[in-house]
Parts: structure tokens; sequence; C-alpha cells
């Protein structure tokens, strides 16, 4: 064999390995972030029994509102204002009690995020 189809042996051989493992990283990347948007921080996912997610969030003006597109600052202040009792409620004010800030924050962030 001469060295030009030596060359091109070569490479082909290499591009055969390499191109289903550079298919494989790019699948893999490219559902990371899908993958992480989905997961809730502890507690988040039982803000939706009452204040809806998607297509079934609360209807605007209900005394349970949605929290989907809330900026975060709002729903740590409200969080907030259950815990210490200068918001009332019926039973926000013991839920938020339950929550450190940093999880509240957490929570806030991805409950906002969500569609």
């Amino acid at each position: 064999m001469d060295r030009p189809r030596r060359a091109f042996a070569f490479w082909q051989e290499r591009i055969a390995f390499l191109a289903p493992l550079t298919a494989a990283a790019a699948l893999i990347v490219a559902t990371v972030p899908a993958a992480a948007q989905s997961m809730a921080p502890p507690g988040a996912s039982t803000c939706s029994g009452c204040h809806g997610s998607g297509a079934s969030a609360s209807a605007p003006g209900s005394a349970v509102p949605a929290l989907q597109g809330q900026e975060p600052e709002a729903i740590t202040a409200a969080m907030q204002a259950f815990r210490t009792g200068r918001r009332e409620a019926t039973v926000m004010d013991r839920i938020a009690k339950g929550f450190t800030d940093e999880e509240t924050r957490a929570i806030a962030v991805w409950v906002s995020q969500q569609h």
C-alpha cells in the first residue's frame, strides 16, 4: 500500500472511531440544561399543588396567585412576610416557616422560571 492510501486509511479509522463519541458527547451536552432546569430544589414541587403549573396555573385575580413568571425577589419577599406574620395567610405562614432563607430563594428562582 502506498503512503497516501495508508494515511487515508489511518484517518478513516480515527474518524470512524471518534464520530460516534463526538455525537454522543454533543447529545449529552444538549440535554444537560433541560435536565438541570427540571431539577426542582427540595420543597419546590409542592408549590404547584395550590399555585398550579404551566397550563393549570392559577387564574389572574385568584386568592392563590400563579408563581411562574414572577420575579424571584417578589416571591422571596412574600415568603418572608408570611414567615414573620407581616402578611396574613391561611396556610402559607406555616409553610414559609419550614424553609430557610437559602431554600426559599432557591425555590423562588426555580418556580419563577417554570413555564
